[in-house]
């Protein structure tokens, strides 16, 4: 009911709401991708790379490992937002608006996307690689054609995960002008104290990581053949 009474009775709602919605949307999707293209990749090298891996790399491990991903995972994600602003800019031209606010979504994202890559890597049985490299499979062979088709479920829940905690990290991006739903809220709910378009935007935020959720979970059950 509050929904449909504030929708009526606030035209500038009706107006920005929208638009709102369609700009975390962007953030959300351009990051996403952005997080998948780089993120998969950088996991599966801190698999085959670690202690006793196919392609046991110690120095690349550790440089992937230690500097790049446990350091920028460590940096809450409000301060790398500020940082990478200018980094934004040379990339984008801009530092506002939904686009220039993906570039920080996704490189706060592809970190922790890729631990839980490696992770769902190692849920492969050992001995399927081992059968794999025994029929002459090349390392390149093994990782696309056994690694990754065998980890797929694991991999879909990772993706779900990543774009969950996105839809979160997209209204804190919008607080410094990344726009969407997170700069409504601040806009209007807390900087004109209209609590309800706040409980507005906190139910379409819930309406949209459940519709991910949900996804998400279909797509894991229908590939898990196991």
């Amino acid at each position: 009911m509050i929904l449909l009474d504030t929708w009526l009775s606030n035209p500038a709602i009706q107006k920005a709401l929208l638009p709102a919605l369609w700009e975390t949307l962007i953030m959300v999707g351009i990051s996403s991708l952005a997080t998948v293209i780089i993120g998969l990749p950088l996991g599966v090298v801190l698999f085959v790379t670690q202690k006793g891996g196919m392609s046991e790399n110690r120095p690349v491990n550790v440089i992937l490992s230690s500097v790049i991903v446990n350091i920028t995972r460590s940096i809450p994600y409000a301060i790398l937002m500020l940082a990478l602003i200018p980094v934004t800019r040379v990339l984008v031209g801009t530092s506002l608006g939904p686009i220039a606010a993906s570039v920080s979504l996704a490189i706060g994202a592809i970190p922790f996307f890729a631990r839980l890559v490696e992770s769902a890597l190692r849920e492969v049985h050992p001995g399927k690689l081992d059968a794999a490299h025994a029929m002459g499979s090349t390392k390149l062979q093994s990782v696309t054609k056994v690694l990754i088709p065998e980890a797929m479920p694991a991999l879909v829940a990772a993706v779900t995960t990543t774009v969950v905690v996105l839809i979160g990290y997209s209204a804190m991006a919008g607080l410094i002008g990344g726009g969407g739903l997170g700069r409504l809220a601040y806009n209007y709910g807390f900087q004109r104290y209209q609590f309800d378009v706040m409980v507005i935007t906190v139910i379409l935020l819930v309406i949209i990581v459940q519709l991910v959720q949900w996804i998400g979970d279909r797509i894991g059950k229908a590939i898990d053949h196991r």
